[in-house]
Parts: C-alpha cells; structure tokens; sequence
C-alpha cells in the first residue's frame, strides 16, 4: 500500500479536532464523500483513548424515551424512563404501550439470578491421558490457580473452571465475576496471567491457546443458555385480563393460544430466543448507554415463558441468560452515554444489577406490545403509519 493511501495518525496525539478533520479531508479528497454532519460533534476527543481509532467524528443516533416502567427489582424500586437509541419508527411507542401494561399490572417483578464472565483456554497435550490427568490437577489446584488470575484485577474473582476433554485437548472454561464492568478484557488478562502460571507449575509439559473458542465471545451458543454469561436476569408480571383486553384489544385466552403456536415457530427454526423481538430492546439500550454492540449477540438469547392462570391472567416470564451490561467503563463513561445511564441512575460503580433489571423489564414490555399488536392487528398498520421515512 502507497503511502499516499494511508490514514493519516499523530505518533505525538491522534484524538484531537485537528487530527480529525486531516482525517475527514483526506477521506474526502479519496472518496468524494463530504463529512458535514460527521465532524459535528460536541465531545472532546481527548476523551476517546480507549474507545476509537482513527476518529473522525460521530454518527448521531436519535434518542428517544420509553416509559416510565414500574419495576419491583431487588435492585431497581420504581418508575424509569428508559432511553433508546434507535431508527425504527413506531419502536418506543411500542415499548412505552408495553410499560403502560406493566404499570396498570402492578410494575414487573425483576431477579438476578447470577453472572458470570468467562475465558477459556485450551491446552494441549500428547494424548487424552495426558489430558484427562491435566483435568484432575487443575481441580486439586484451583486455590493456587484462582490467585494467580486475581493478582491482575482488584474486582475480578475466579469462581469455578468448567472442563471438557476433546481428543487430546482439554478445554477449561474459566468463570469469572467482574463487578459493575462487563469484563471481557478483565478476564483475558486474568487468564493469561493463570495460564502462564499453570505452564510454569504443572509438572508436565503443556501447550495452550489463551481462547479455545468455548468462552464464546461475542457469539450465541447454548452452553451460555445453560451456564450464564454476563448476568441471568429474570423479568416477570402477571397480566390482568381485564387490563390486557382494555388496553391492548386481546384477550389472554387467544394470547396463550397465540404464544404456543410462536414458541413452536421458534422451536422450528431453531432460533435464539422463542418470544417477540428481544434484540430490539436491548440494542437500543445499548447503543444509548455506551456498551459494546456485539454484545447483544449473546445478550438477546433467553426464553419466553407463559401459563394461563385459572382466573384469566396471564403470567409472562422473560430470562435472559447471558445479558452482558455495563455501568462503568467502556464507552459508559462518554458523554452521552453517561447521560443516558444517570437517567436511569445507572451509572458508575455498584449499579449494573439494577441496570440489567431494567432491560429486562424493557424486553418484557416490548415482548408484550408487539405479541399484541400481531393478534390485535396494529401490526402492519402502526408501522405504516409511524414507521416510514422514505427521505
């Protein structure tokens, strides 16, 4: 590659409005894209380190807000009014119709259950004996392993090391608790750190990749569906007949009906998650309050649950296994990222339990919402009429 192609950097500061707009003309001496709106930004980029390379500026997200949403968390206690960052017209109203339900329902009971992030490497050896007797010294040896990782990290904490014998592989799947951080990072480092100690302790030689791949980073998987990755949170509600049918035109009845055929849709085309749109909820949480986008990968993957009651309620279940959320670090700490997690006093140490309540409580609400509007209708209809900008 000429040196004429190559993105101009700073070796002294690359994140500077200075070196920014160098950027935006050299792209747009190449590309003949104009970058207007692109270098309109507020933030500082001395702020970014961290977060970008090569910055040239921001994309702006609409932002509106959903709610509010009474939740009856361990965590979160009350009403909040949830920021999403999205494109998709009709979408808030969607959710803040579903928050409406909940309230009039008595606000949505929220539970986390558990978190865990996990590293797992894979270490190698002559043959599965080999292996398998690796297996029963890291057992034996876990205290020793587990400090070895905890001296990277002051919040980190090695909780268990699950283990899998392939060939003459063994694979161990290191699940770690990260605090208020999603923790990824954290993790790596730490089992870097546990691995070079096991190489130098063990008393056999071993090889190993610091990921094996059955950590699953940024990728869905049904172990996470089983073993937690991120937090395992839980939103429930019991919907009262007679708010669902004055406010959403349903019946309970025709929704079980309705809930059973999706769930064997979903069962047959093996997706991630049986209920409504998850994802969409969550994504927009997301991109509004700084965390990493891949993550809504694994992040949307759960379970609808439902029962019709003898009454005529209806009880509805969201769980989320591997919801992976941050308050602190990141890109949390930017601006308005940050401003959008103090809307929900959200942000900083000591708060993710109560942010992952509330986006489970916003995937219940728009789960609710849109179940409704297909059996009631409004489906289509809302979308044309709120949905579409053909600018």
């Amino acid at each position: 590659m000429s040196d004429e192609s190559r993105i101009p950097r700073s070796t002294e500061n690359d994140h500077t409005n200075e070196m920014a707009k160098v950027r935006r003309d050299f792209l747009t001496h190449k590309t003949g894209a104009e970058l207007k709106y692109t270098g309109e930004y507020t933030i500082n980029p001395e702020e970014l380190p961290g977060n970008i390379e090569n910055f040239i500026g921001v994309v702006q997200m609409p932002v509106g807000i959903a709610g509010p949403v009474q939740v009856n968390g361990e965590y979160a206690k009350g009403l909040f009014y949830v920021p999403l960052a999205t494109t998709e017209g009709t979408l808030v109203a969607s959710y803040s119709r579903g928050m409406r339900v909940i309230n009039e329902c008595g606000g949505v009971k929220t539970t986390v259950v558990e978190q865990f992030m996990q590293r797992a490497p894979a270490f190698i050896f002559n043959d599965a004996r080999e292996a398998r007797d690796f297996g029963l010294w890291v057992e034996e040896n876990f205290d020793q392993i587990a400090a070895a990782a905890e001296s990277t990290t002051s919040i980190g904490k090695l909780k268990h090391i699950q283990q899998w014998s392939v060939s003459k592989t063994r694979y161990l799947r290191f699940n770690y608790t990260t605090g208020d951080a999603a923790g990824q990072n954290m993790v790596g480092k730490a089992t870097l750190a546990a691995c070079e100690w096991i190489k130098a302790t063990y008393p056999h030689e071993c090889q190993y990749l610091l990921s094996g791949n059955m950590d699953t980073d940024k990728k869905h998987s049904h172990l996470n569906m089983l073993h937690s990755r991120g937090k395992r949170v839980i939103a429930e509600i019991v919907l009262k007949k007679e708010v669902l049918a004055r406010v959403m035109k349903v019946d309970t009845q025709v929704l079980a009906k309705a809930t059973v055929l999706a769930n064997t849709g979903a069962l047959m085309a093996g997706a991630a998650y049986n209920g409504p749109h998850s994802a969409n909820g969550i994504a927009s949480i997301f991109i509004a309050t700084g965390q990493d986008e891949a993550n809504v990968v694994e992040s949307h993957a759960g379970l609808l649950s439902h029962e019709l009651l003898p009454n005529g309620d209806f009880y509805l279940a969201v769980t989320l296994p591997s919801l992976i959320c941050a308050t602190y670090g990141g890109g949390t700490g930017l601006p308005t990222q940050r401003e959008c997690l103090e809307l929900m006093d959200c942000y900083g140490k000591g708060k993710a339990n109560k942010f992952a309540e509330i986006v489970a409580a916003t995937v219940l609400a728009g789960d609710i919402s849109l179940a409704c509007a297909v059996i009631a209708g409004h489906w289509v209809s809302s979308h044309d009429k709120m949905g579409r900008n053909r600018r």
